[in-house]
């Protein structure tokens, strides 16, 4: 085990990078809890707090930070979305979108000489996939981006007491925007994600608290990926070519290099329930541990295990990971097809860096 415990002022965390470790707690979720996956890296300010509280905004342990009995009935729910089949019925759709947004990004770089690949092909797909998967209706989906990088920020992020609240306030009108959502889809005939956690026994705001992390986390980080893949792949630097990527080997073997080294949610946390040991090592109860999920296998691994952490594991594994591998391979292989012999025009982009989150914000290419 490789674990270090710093200073509050540099990292409240212990530390652990080598995967076996970090396989280990998240294979023991009754030693390991998920109670601290959500809570917010910097505390949320009194204005903040009044902000969220206005809109009735509320987070109870649902799925990702639920530990009690009630998560495996609620996770079977959410992963009847999420069916091999499912997914696999899926990519034809998932290829029409990315076809689409790749010619779009075409048109652009036809006419202006550059194109941003974050926007134009990596930032929508996702989010039109996720909504449609899940039976809800797509709109709103520039808000619904906004969202969910100001989320991101205010949970996992460390902004200063001006930013934090106006970071409340975007979360406080998601939050209003997804409470109606919920109670449409909830009233609509037909299935929907919502309406099947309400047959399940989930009140309205276990609804809003699951779908709140969810409608960022079914998109967002894949947005994520797929920008960190188009980017490597531009620059050159990961020993993939811009021109072999329109074959879909090519641009799956691409995605699984980038989950392995840098994958959008390269860490992730957990609180130690009760004392107990890992490895030989006393873990005290309430210790905050921070577990690195990506970046530490060796790439001579074959198959999933080089990259399998960064999807987590054990009984809070993504419920989307097969879903992101595909959509992120698609798009990578659509936007090369139809975007020929580019060149990175920006290569020192601004990154998003937060806690549990990274990828560049613009890859920017030119003719």
């Amino acid at each position: 085990m490789s674990a270090a415990s710093a200073s509050a002022q540099t990292c409240p965390y212990m530390v652990l990078r080598e995967p076996a470790a970090v396989r280990g707690v998240l294979h023991r979720p009754e030693d390991f809890s998920p109670a601290n996956a959500l809570i917010a890296v910097t505390p949320l300010s009194g204005p903040s707090l009044r902000v969220l509280q206005r809109a009735r905004f509320a987070l109870p342990p649902v799925l990702a930070s639920n530990h009690t009995d009630s998560h495996a009935g609620i996770r079977k729910v959410v992963a009847g979305f999420f069916t091999p089949a499912t997914v696999g019925a899926f990519e034809p759709r998932i290829r029409g979108i990315a076809r689409d947004a790749g010619s779009d990004a075409a048109a652009l770089l036809n006419a202006h000489g550059q194109v941003d690949l974050v926007q134009a092909v990596a930032a929508y797909p996702p989010a039109i996939v996720m909504l449609e998967l899940l039976g809800l209706p797509v709109r709103d989906l520039p808000e619904l981006k906004a969202w969910s990088l100001d989320s991101l920020e205010l949970f996992w992020g460390w902004p200063d007491p001006e930013r934090q609240l106006e970071l409340a306030h975007s979360a406080a009108g998601f939050y209003g925007w997804l409470r109606e959502l919920v109670l449409e889809a909830v009233a609509s005939p037909g299935r929907n994600l919502f309406s099947s956690l309400a047959e399940h026994g989930l009140s309205t705001p276990e609804i809003c608290s699951l779908g709140y992390f969810l409608l960022i986390a079914g998109q967002e980080t894949t947005t994520q990926l797929i920008s960190t893949a188009l980017f490597r792949l531009a620059e050159g630097s990961v020993g993939f070519a811009w021109k072999d990527a329109p074959s879909g080997t090519v641009a799956r073997d691409l995605i699984r290099h980038v989950l392995a080294t840098e994958s959008s949610v390269p860490t992730w946390r957990r609180v130690a329930a009760e004392d107990t040991v890992l490895d030989g090592e006393r873990i005290p109860a309430g210790a905050e541990i921070l577990l690195e999920l990506t970046g530490n296998h060796s790439l001579s691994e074959q198959g999933p295990a080089a990259y399998g952490l960064a999807f987590g594991s054990g009984i809070h594994r993504c419920l989307g990971a097969k879903l992101a591998e595909l959509e992120a391979a698609v798009v990578v292989q659509e936007t090369a097809a139809a975007l020929q012999g580019v060149r990175l025009a920006e290569p020192n982009p601004e990154w998003l860096r937060l806690l549990s989150f990274q990828a560049p914000r613009t890859v920017v290419v030119g003719c």
